[in-house]
């Protein structure tokens, strides 16, 4: 199937994510379905879509995140959007040879000791990381595909409060955006983030009244306070 070399199809794009990527203007071709033109749990309705506009690229961005209690209450949704619906993209996009770039998250990771590398071992947390590994297996198994794991956030940063013991690499959605079109021709894995901080030193930057809280004693002693990692490999391919 010929396929449009500019053409970037992208799912998802009601999201916060995905609002944003809609601003931006280069060279690429950004299409954005709705729901009723691409349905990512009907096969014929991803590939008929995907027949008509020919994109090189996907980014899969569809899928249950907030709240993460929802993953807990309704795990048949959240096993039918974030794996099911991506192991359909997945297929379509291997039948049609379609580059497929999925948006994971850096919660796949243990979140003990930090730094973690895209080599590194995994261990989901809770079911929302769980469910986002479960649609990086079937990524995985597509050799034309990147997976993105990123630690993102809104801007501003909406909490009015932030933990000082629970270290991360939070970056923005719109710094996220100023780097996605220089990575959709790897292949992989990548970790997508920015500083290595707590998240109150992060959130402080930019509203010097933020409060400190402690993830500690509103989350359990036992919880994993460090799901920090290495982004050397994102650094060595954007210099």
């Amino acid at each position: 199937m010929f396929l449009y070399k500019n053409k970037i199809v992208i799912t998802g794009g009601s999201g916060r994510f995905g609002s944003k990527l809609k601003k931006i203007k280069n060279k690429f071709k950004l299409i954005f379905p709705n729901k009723r033109e691409l349905n990512i749990l009907n096969l014929k309705s991803i590939k008929k879509y995907l027949k008509i506009k020919k994109p090189k690229y996907l980014i899969h961005l569809a899928g249950l995140s907030r709240p993460m209690e929802i993953h807990d209450k309704c795990i048949d949704k959240s096993i039918d959007l974030n794996i099911i619906g991506t192991a359909n993209i997945t297929k379509v996009c291997c039948e049609l040879g379609i580059k497929l770039i999925y948006f994971s998250t850096t919660y796949v990771y243990p979140g003990f000791k930090g730094n973690y590398k895209e080599t590194s071992p995994l261990l989901p947390k809770n079911n929302y990381s769980w469910s986002k590994l479960g649609g990086e297996s079937s990524v995985h198994m597509y050799k034309n595909s990147l997976i993105l794991r990123v630690s993102m956030t809104e801007k501003p940063f909406i909490h009015k409060k932030a933990f000082s013991d629970f270290t991360t690499n939070f970056i923005f959605h719109e710094d996220v955006t100023k780097i996605l079109f220089r990575l959709i021709n790897k292949k992989g894995i990548i970790n997508v983030g920015g500083k290595t901080q707590t998240v109150y030193r992060f959130a402080k930057n930019f509203n010097p009244r933020i409060k400190k809280i402690y993830a500690k004693k509103i989350l359990g002693p036992k919880y994993p306070l460090n799901p920090s990692i290495n982004i050397q490999k994102l650094k060595n391919i954007l210099k």
